[in-house]
């Protein structure tokens, strides 16, 4: 199996919204927003509008995060932007270790039937690559710190600690957050 990670770019809007959109055209899913923009405009962008304000983000310059594909087919995504565009940059739970720029990886998603074989682990790295390739100076990732105890599915779009650590991501800080009962720690990985 090769993995090929790819820019989420306007080319390929219809494999983010394989990835993200929702089985039924009208329904409000996530398109891995909750956590890219303020909760009052997250709450009134409903149904068809999601996906459109996607379609927006892959027409930027920096792609909204990378795409896994497999043999031509999309398995995955991670969602990577620089973190003064998110609202985790005024987050009281996750803390600021320091006054860099850094970018933010915060949803990792691969489809049902490709799970187990490794994808994860390609997301991260070449989410790595393209902040890196878009002068980002480090990237921080906010996953659970479940020691290896199962995580919920709903809630394992964050990541675990160890898949950061696979990835040459250290531990940096604790967070205030907690995602399906397990803490979540703040990892980073310098690039510069």
């Amino acid at each position: 199996m090769t993995i090929q990670i790819e820019p989420a770019t306007a080319a390929r809007f219809d494999d983010v919204a394989t990835m993200l959109g929702p089985k039924k055209p009208g329904s409000d899913v996530c398109w891995c927003l909750s956590h890219r923009l303020d909760s009052r405009t997250n709450r009134e962008l409903v149904g068809p509008a999601r996906g459109e304000y996607v379609r927006g983000l892959t027409e930027r310059p920096v792609a909204p995060g990378v795409l896994a594909y497999d043999g031509g087919e999309v398995v995955g995504w991670a969602a990577v932007a620089p973190r003064s565009e998110l609202p985790f940059e005024r987050s009281t739970k996750i803390p600021h270790v320091d006054d860099l720029p850094v970018w933010s990886l915060w949803c990792i998603r691969v489809r049902p039937g490709h799970r187990g074989r490794g994808i994860a682990h390609a997301l991260v790295q070449g989410a790595v690559e393209y902040a890196a390739a878009q002068g980002a100076p480090a990237v921080e990732g906010y996953p659970v710190d479940n020691e290896g105890r199962k995580v919920d599915l709903t809630m394992a779009f964050v990541g675990t600690r160890s898949l950061f650590e696979k990835a040459g991501f250290t531990k940096a800080a604790d967070t205030g957050s907690v995602a399906g009962g397990f803490p979540r720690v703040l990892m980073r990985r310098a690039l510069a």
